[in-house]
């Protein structure tokens, strides 16, 4: 059946007091989520971390499609219900974090990223709301698979800034989607074929900020899952550490493979 290897780390960084990142990952469902908290103080640590485990009953609620995928290639319409499976899950944790900020005051106003890789089939379903990342490696060639949800990448892509602006811009963190922020949150989706070797990066934007370099990524991508996590949060602490860091490394292994998990880390060595 098609399965992964994978590691996650993840660290409060060198600024921050406390972690607000959260992340799982379930190799023999083939979900792996990233989310990274917006609010201030336990809030935003709240928002991230009941947003991974809300869209990880979602999707362990409907496995028919994952099952599918297991023992042969999915067919679009597979494709296509476990592309809205995903949207759901962030849809609904949207529903159940904003309620949640409506029923207590000192929670209200929290939020949380949310990018999601599902793996089945030989494909990889990914959805996002913000600006925690996924990129793909497909042999030498790097590819950033999500659309930061931010408004300098709105005023990137309406020429209000050059992209070399915007990485400096003061105005780099402010989100335009969250999980939470509102009852709704607009969705997108992609699709992508994996072959065996592919390695996915799921992250949140304090490793990503600090990954302009060309060369940086297909170092962390060259390296075993488990050395690349911690490779990670040693570079974003060398860099500066300015916010939480979470890096979670997935590698596609083809069908036959056995699924592989190793531990995960909290503020582990960095």
């Amino acid at each position: 059946m098609p399965a992964t290897r994978h590691f996650g780390n993840t660290h409060t960084g060198r600024v921050r007091a406390h972690n607000e990142d959260a992340f799982l990952a379930d190799a023999g469902l083939g979900l792996f989520v990233v989310c990274d908290g917006v609010g201030g103080r336990a809030r935003g640590e709240i928002a991230s971390q009941e947003t991974v485990e809300f869209i990880h009953d979602w999707v362990r609620s409907d496995t028919t499609d994952i099952e599918i995928g297991k023992t042969r290639p999915l067919e679009p319409a597979n494709v296509q219900r476990l592309g809205a499976l995903v949207r759901g899950a962030i849809q609904n944790a949207c529903y159940m974090v904003h309620s949640m900020g409506e029923m207590d005051p000192e929670r209200r106003g929290m939020s949380t990223t949310a990018s999601v890789a599902l793996v089945a089939g030989g494909v990889a379903i990914i959805g996002w709301a913000g600006d925690s990342r996924v990129y793909l490696a497909h042999g030498p060639e790097i590819t950033q698979l999500t659309d930061d949800h931010t408004l300098v990448n709105y005023q990137v892509k309406q020429g209000v800034l050059t992209p070399d602006q915007a990485r400096h811009s003061r105005m780099k963190h402010v989100i335009t989607r969250a999980v939470g922020h509102r009852d709704f949150v607009e969705v997108d989706i992609r699709t992508v074929p994996l072959q065996p070797g592919d390695k996915l990066l799921l992250c949140s934007d304090g490793l990503h900020e600090y990954l302009d370099a060309s060369h940086t990524l297909q170092e962390m991508f060259a390296l075993e899952v488990q050395q690349a996590a911690r490779e990670a949060i040693r570079h974003a602490n060398e860099q500066g550490g300015r916010d939480n860091i979470t890096a979670l490394f997935v590698e596609y292994l083809g069908p036959g493979a056995t699924p592989v998990a190793a531990p995960a880390s909290r503020d582990g060595a960095a």
